[in-house]
């Protein structure tokens, strides 16, 4: 544990904790996973209890906060605000391709295989218990967060008081290619969103798609840009203001020059900054298996498109942006991703995989949890959501056409100021449950 710093109005330390790498092995290899302890100046020295945020993803560190805003605003006016960077992001072992490096492709499949939401909350249960022993805290999860906050209630509810979803609720039994069917339609309207939005884009984006099919065109980080890598910038437009940068990124895209046309620098350079596939290696790696229950997924995203032929751009159609699907050829043509193409595939391939929810359990779910679901989600589908959430027991709903994907990030301190007054209601009925018990150990 490091020493207290201080940022704009919150107090912060830092955690690091030794691991197993595989919760199932005795003495086996270990990892270090990371955590950021915020808490308000004001309640440094009080004893409150803790709120444990899983971030989206999966493959991303938990946020680096520079002030006191949003939903941590809210959350450090009754909660200290553990950070997790879930294993393999952020400071806790990161992956990718230069880390994996010594290993052949089968041990970095094996490896990569100990990285799913099972693995997280082992992860959380032994923090928990070094951090505050036999206590329970409470806990919040965004879009892959959420499916952190099910797994949690699942395996280990024990250490729970409440829990929060945002934008976050899976399906409890569907397959991947149920989730991408779904989702593909999702996709299809935030399309026609967008381009009735900006009348000129499809012109603007088609002329760039024309370019680079007749031209080499290589962005910022190296790769060739092609009209399927293209399409990818599609998942920005399924957030609050994500397709404006989209949008104004093709208004540059090409321009005019005593050597004729040509593809703008610096859209070559904002390209990269708003993907993140080659920074975030576990995100295409490990996506699909999230949705993996006994099962492989078997590039699912990719085979359920070939029911969408809308999304197969030709000059004689209208382009259409993908969201968020990971596909094999991400192997090919990013540069950090290519080393690691054949685990890629071997976890796609892997059929094994453990089960991550029991329904009958979650159905007898006695920690409160309360859930924001966004009708209008083109990542979680909201009919799906509905569906877990009337067969997990306790768990309340808030359904708000509102927000977009990323409404935490947008206005995070509402969104959880009504989720926390739900959950309130829960304690004025049953106050018992949420007794607390301070730790002894705090800054």
């Amino acid at each position: 544990m490091s020493d207290l710093q201080r940022l704009a109005g919150i107090h912060c330390r830092k955690h690091q904790f030794s691991l197993p790498l595989n919760h199932n092995a005795k003495d086996g290899e270990t990892i270090e996973v990371f955590a950021r302890e915020l808490v308000a100046p004001e309640h440094k020295d009080s004893q409150l209890p803790y709120l444990v945020y899983f971030q989206g993803g999966p493959g991303f560190g938990a946020i680096r906060p520079a002030a006191n805003g949003g939903w941590i605003k809210r959350a450090l006016q009754e909660y200290r605000v553990l950070l997790l960077d879930q294993r393999g992001t952020g400071l806790s072992s990161p992956i990718n391709y230069v880390s994996l490096a010594h290993l052949d492709s089968q041990a970095q499949a094996d490896y990569l295989s100990h990285f799913r939401a099972d693995s997280i909350i082992k992860d959380a249960e032994l923090i928990r218990a070094q951090l505050i022993g036999d206590e329970k805290w409470s806990i919040l999860g965004q879009s892959f967060g959420g499916f952190c906050v099910l797994k949690y209630l699942n395996d280990a509810p024990q250490g729970l008081i409440e829990a929060y979803i945002t934008g976050g609720i899976p399906s409890l039994t569907r397959s991947a290619d149920e989730v991408y069917q779904a989702t593909y339609k999702r996709v299809l309207a935030k399309n026609q969103d967008f381009f009735a939005r900006f009348p000129d884009a499809q012109d603007l984006v088609k002329r760039l798609a024309t370019y680079i099919q007749e031209n080499e065109v290589r962005i910022a980080t190296g790769e060739r840009l092609t009209v399927e890598m293209l399409q990818l910038l599609g998942i920005n437009i399924g957030m609050e203001q994500g397709g404006e940068p989209v949008y104004y990124l093709l208004e540059q895209a090409l321009i005019d020059t005593a050597q004729g046309t040509q593809v703008n620098p610096l859209f070559l350079a904002h390209f990269c900054q708003l993907l993140d596939f080659n920074t975030n290696p576990i995100f295409a790696l490990l996506h699909e298996s999230i949705y993996c229950q006994q099962g492989a997924s078997s590039w699912a995203a990719q085979r359920v498109r070939q029911s969408y032929d809308e999304f197969n751009y030709q000059a004689d159609k209208p382009f259409l942006f993908t969201g968020e699907m990971v596909y094999p050829w991400f192997f090919d043509q990013f540069t950090n991703l290519k080393p690691l193409k054949h685990a890629a595939h071997l976890l796609a391939d892997k059929a094994d995989w453990p089960m991550l929810y029991d329904p009958a359990k979650l159905a007898d779910n006695q920690v409160p949890v309360a859930a924001a679901i966004y009708s209008e989600d083109m990542f979680v589908e909201m009919n799906y959501s509905l569906e877990t959430a009337a067969q997990v027991g306790n768990l309340r709903y808030w359904l708000t056409s509102e927000y977009e994907h990323n409404g935490i990030r947008m206005d995070g301190e509402h969104i959880l100021d009504r989720l926390i007054g739900i959950n309130v209601s829960v304690r004025q009925t049953a106050p018992s449950y949420f007794s607390y018990q301070p730790p002894s150990l705090f800054f």
